[in-house]
């Protein structure tokens, strides 16, 4: 017993396939949404990718380009199909190879589905991989002379202003690394040897952040320098005054902002999913009814679609006998092809 039979007559079937082939269409632009979104969200990975240059963190981006690209092409090919089944002469090259288009759409919806799922796991790496490209950023952040990292300067001062962050939790993280370069120290100071020498790494450490740091709206002119000396500025007290500068940690900004994107894109994948497991059964319809017309040779006469010829049961049931019967057969391909070494 087929699974959801429907009854057609010829306008019935016209009409449907009329609708599916606008559906495949409209699925065809939702694959170059998706194909969009993960160019995009490549290109905002790019923009710091000093800080998360790493396969894992492109992996997301690359799959959705290659999931929009795919649904672009299966979708053009189904509204081909649709098209053509107006006209059963043009049908008939294409009905040989329904059945496997078919199997592919329902494995491509569900990779799609396990795409959306991706879109809302990634953020747990991505923590990650942001709390330790931040991590090395701060620690290369001196290095202006040195190739491959004579940027890093520039690139954490652009992202501290542009997401009003500081350091990795939070602005104390500057307090623990040396983001000075020794090309700009007086070493024959006494403060900065005393400072170097205090420190077991014989490294410059200060409580100061650098200038990204600063929050312009704060109407006192930012303490960058020596903030935890209440002595040093008038008027200040470090544990009680609202400093003036980013409080916020750069990894949850970053965080909360590409979480954000990779949830709305999540979203949408999830929409476009939906989108194709509906030209998928429209396709399945389109496909049955014209098989089963009760005369081929009259279009007009009356036939039957379903979304299964047979029952879920059954049609699981036949799946792994498939199976079974093709492991059988490997079996005894390699028991002869042993019986033919042998001999």
């Amino acid at each position: 017993m087929a699974l959801l039979p429907v009854k057609f007559d010829l306008k019935k079937r016209v009409k449907l396939a009329q609708t599916v082939w606008f559906m495949y269409w409209f699925a065809v632009l939702a694959g170059v949404l998706v194909l969009s979104m993960g160019l995009f969200f490549k290109i905002e990975l790019r923009k710091r990718s000093e800080l998360m240059d790493n396969n894992e963190s492109h992996f997301l981006p690359n799959l959705l380009i290659f999931m929009g690209l795919v649904a672009c092409s299966i979708n053009a090919f189904g509204g081909k199909v649709c098209y053509d089944s107006l006209d059963p002469e043009k049908f008939a090259k294409w009905k040989a190879i329904l059945k496997t288009y078919l199997v592919f759409c329902v494995g491509f919806n569900a990779l799609l589905l396990v795409t959306a799922l991706l879109c809302f796991l990634m953020r747990i790496p991505m923590q990650f991989t942001l709390a330790e490209g931040l991590r090395n950023g701060m620690k290369y952040y001196k290095d202006t002379d040195t190739p491959g990292r004579c940027y890093m300067k520039r690139t954490l001062d652009l992202m501290q202003i542009e997401f009003r962050c500081c350091g990795n939790d939070n602005y104390r993280d500057w307090f623990e690394i040396q983001w000075v370069s020794n090309r700009y120290l007086d070493f024959s100071a006494k403060e900065v040897r005393d400072r170097i020498s205090s420190n077991v790494d014989g490294q410059y450490l200060m409580d100061g952040v650098p200038f990204s740091c600063c929050n312009p709206s704060s109407p006192r002119p930012c303490i960058q320098a020596q903030m935890t000396n209440n002595s040093a500025h008038y008027s200040y007290d470090h544990y009680t005054e609202d400093l003036n500068v980013w409080k916020r940690g750069c990894r949850d900004a970053l965080l909360s902002y590409y979480g954000g994107m990779m949830n709305t894109i999540g979203a949408l994948v999830i929409l476009v999913t939906m989108l194709e497991v509906g030209v998928t059964v429209g396709m399945q319809y389109v496909h049955s009814s014209l098989s089963s017309l009760a005369n081929p040779e009259d279009p007009e006469s009356e036939s039957e679609g379903w979304l299964l010829e047979k029952t879920v049961k059954e049609t699981f049931t036949d799946i792994m006998d498939k199976m079974k019967a093709m492991g059988k057969g490997s079996k005894v391909e390699e028991g002869e092809a042993a019986v033919a070494t042998v001999s």
